[in-house]
């Protein structure tokens, strides 16, 4: 059977962001699992995206350009907080027809 799938990309790449990426990476099959749903770690974009983190991200999914990566992605998960910079980002992926999840 073919599972739903969708493609997450998470901003902000801080404590949380790199949390939510590192439960996104190791527990990818437990969640398809206990949901049906495969998601997968599609991208994050951050101002810094060259300080360690302490998870291990394929280089290819870290990007500064914010927008494109709200394009990429199915999901979008803010997690920079605020209410000028987050908002943007909220209003540009809710426009662009993208699911939406904030941790504020």
């Amino acid at each position: 059977t073919n599972s739903p799938f969708f493609k997450v990309g998470i901003i902000g790449f801080g404590t949380v962001g790199a949390g939510v990426a590192s439960c996104l990476l190791k527990n990818a099959d437990v969640i398809a699992k206990r949901t049906g749903i495969k998601a997968t770690l599609a991208g994050i974009a951050d101002l810094d995206i060259e300080t360690d983190r302490g998870v291990a991200v394929p280089k290819e999914l870290l990007t500064t350009d914010t927008s494109a990566m709200i394009r990429n992605v199915d999901v979008v998960v803010e997690l920079i907080g605020g209410t000028t910079v987050a908002k943007k980002f909220i209003l540009e992926a809710l426009k662009a027809g993208k699911s939406m999840v904030t941790a504020n």
